[in-house]
């Protein structure tokens, strides 16, 4: 057995890490249905985590059922995050 590619060091998971991934991605996927359907995605989830009125967001390809897997403080919370680390 050829031991030279087997990583001798500990893979750490993150909880935190895999939410942030799971987060952009359903906002990602939400954006592009909003697009598609002549929304402006920035006013129509700045709409739904200032309310937190579903109607904000499009039905379209389950955007709605998306964005609702997430609490609104999670979905601020990883927009502040991402805004703040691109500065």
């Amino acid at each position: 057995m050829d031991n030279k590619n087997v990583q001798t060091e500990t893979v750490k998971f993150s909880i935190e890490m895999q939410k942030s991934i799971q987060i952009r991605t359903a906002l990602s996927e939400i954006k592009e249905a909003l697009e598609e359907k002549g929304y402006s995605p920035v006013n129509q989830i700045v709409g739904y985590i200032m309310s937190g009125d579903p109607t904000y967001i499009t039905s379209y390809k389950d955007a709605r059922m998306k964005i609702k897997k997430f609490d609104r403080d999670e979905l601020l919370e990883e927009l502040v995050g991402y805004y703040l680390s691109e500065k």
